[in-house]
């Protein structure tokens, strides 16, 4: 065979069928090429979508309630009045004569604290022990002569009229020596406030009255002439707040912190409540009891009154952050397994330092988000804080070929 037939025996033309096959193929595998890059740019942006929706919720933090906490103290002021004390007037005038204890002074009860002069006082006494003498010597003859004059009626030497008018003349006679009686009496025990005398031991905290002074009977308001207070023992009065009246009970204890004795604490128990809460500041009034022993508790004083409340195991404790002040009153926010808000109103007690304590509206399995936005409300999808962000997705780069 000759070089020019070899030559044209490789250069032979490709059968129209083969041409046809190799054509589909090609046109196959750039189809799906196409659709490959176009489904996965699709899913891309849909992941883009989604992710970008995710990332528009509001990231939270979640919190739940703590049950119990430690002993609790409870700081109010209060004011410290004597055990008892009493103002003494003048329940007789006359001129102050002289005066044995001053301000500062211990006294006794019935011990003698000042004198005063009554003269019109004595002169009123000196005539009323003459008025009961008159009166006693008008009764007696009055009653002798009723005697008398009984007897001679019944031997009918005179008449029944004349025996019935001496006695009862012996009867007003016997009516008036009583009113005499009573008269002097009265002023007797009238002589008997010409010293004032202590009521019952005690300190005397205030004096009014100095020497040549007029004192005038009948008082009783105003300044007394002395004020005698018994501070062996001390009450204090405390305003406290509605939320905490049920710690009040008789028993309770607390402490006093005076700002003349720096470090210094006073020990004190409740020993009564008023049992009622006035409407002006919604507190109720209650009453404490300390020893005074070295009188260093004055009436009159400011103290701050340190409530040691007991501690509640069933409590629940929310931070304060985590409540939402509105038109429903205090919610919060909690969030249910769809990762949704539900709002919830509670009931507030105590306020307990940076916590609060939620008596009502709150389980312990609730989920709470701590420093909720003032923008949500029931239903809102957010995202937890402590769930990791999603990353975002690839950009698909296109498959096509530059072209030329």
């Amino acid at each position: 065979m000759s070089s020019d037939e070899l030559k044209t025996d490789q250069i032979r033309e490709p059968k129209p069928r083969v041409v046809l096959l190799g054509g589909l193929c090609l046109l196959l595998a750039a189809g799906v090429l196409v659709f490959t890059g176009i489904r996965s740019r699709a899913k891309t942006e849909t992941d883009l979508a989604s992710w970008t929706k995710e990332q528009a919720l509001p990231t939270v933090d979640v919190i739940k309630a703590q049950r119990g906490g430690g002993a609790q103290e409870l700081v109010l002021p209060g004011d410290i009045q004597a055990h008892a004390a009493a103002s003494l007037y003048a329940r007789a005038s006359g001129y102050v004569k002289a005066f044995y204890k001053d301000i500062g002074d211990t006294v006794k009860k019935g011990e003698v604290l000042a004198e005063i002069d009554t003269p019109e006082l004595d002169q009123q006494y000196a005539q009323a022990k003459f008025d009961v003498a008159t009166s006693e010597a008008n009764f007696n003859l009055a009653d002798a002569t009723a005697k008398r004059y009984a007897v001679l009626v019944q031997k009918n030497v005179v008449s029944q009229q004349s025996d019935d008018e001496k006695s009862g003349d012996a009867r007003a006679k016997q009516a008036a020596l009583d009113s005499a009686k009573a008269n002097l009496a009265r002023i007797d025990a009238l002589m008997q406030f010409k010293s004032l005398s202590a009521p019952f031991d005690g300190i005397v905290t205030a004096r009014a009255l100095d020497v040549g002074a007029l004192v005038n009977s009948g008082g009783g308001t105003g300044t007394g002439l002395f004020q005698v207070s018994d501070i062996s023992r001390v009450k204090v009065y405390v305003r406290v707040p509605q939320a905490y009246i049920a710690y009040m009970k008789p028993g309770a204890k607390a402490t006093l912190d005076l700002i003349q004795y720096p470090g210094q604490h006073f020990d004190a128990t409740v020993v009564r409540t008023s049992n009622a809460i006035a409407q002006e500041t919604r507190t109720a009034l209650v009453q404490l009891q300390a020893e005074n022993p070295d009188g260093k508790l004055w009436p009159g004083t400011y103290a701050e009154v340190h409530f040691h409340l007991e501690p509640n195991a069933n409590m629940l404790r929310l931070p304060a952050t985590a409540l939402v002040f509105g038109e429903q009153g205090v919610q919060v926010a909690t969030i249910n397994d769809d990762n949704a808000i539900v709002m919830k109103q509670v009931q507030i007690g105590q306020d307990i330092g940076s916590d609060v304590e939620v008596l009502a509206g709150l389980s312990p399995s609730d989920r709470v988000v701590n420093g909720p936005l003032e923008t949500l409300t029931t239903g809102d999808t957010v995202r937890l804080g402590d769930t990791p962000a999603a990353k975002p997705p690839a950009v698909v780069q296109s498959n096509r070929a530059p072209t030329h």
